[in-house]
């Protein structure tokens, strides 16, 4: 699943340990998401969408 959600966290000037605090996960499940090596659960994903003020589809774009 591609995403943009080091896009969106560099837009707003939050590091990748910044981001983990605020969703409650570590930081190389930042890592691995931004990478696509991980994809994350629903409830994480609705966090993730909450704090970038963006619909899920928004952030996370299935592979074609």
């Amino acid at each position: 699943m591609d995403n943009d959600i080091a896009v969106r966290r560099a837009e707003r000037g939050l590091s990748q340990a910044q981001l983990a605090e605020a969703l409650g996960v570590s930081r190389q499940t930042v890592i691995s998401i931004e990478k696509g090596r991980f994809d994350p659960s629903l409830p994480l994903a609705f966090r993730l969408a909450a704090l970038f003020g963006a619909p899920i589809e928004d952030i996370f774009r299935p592979d074609v």
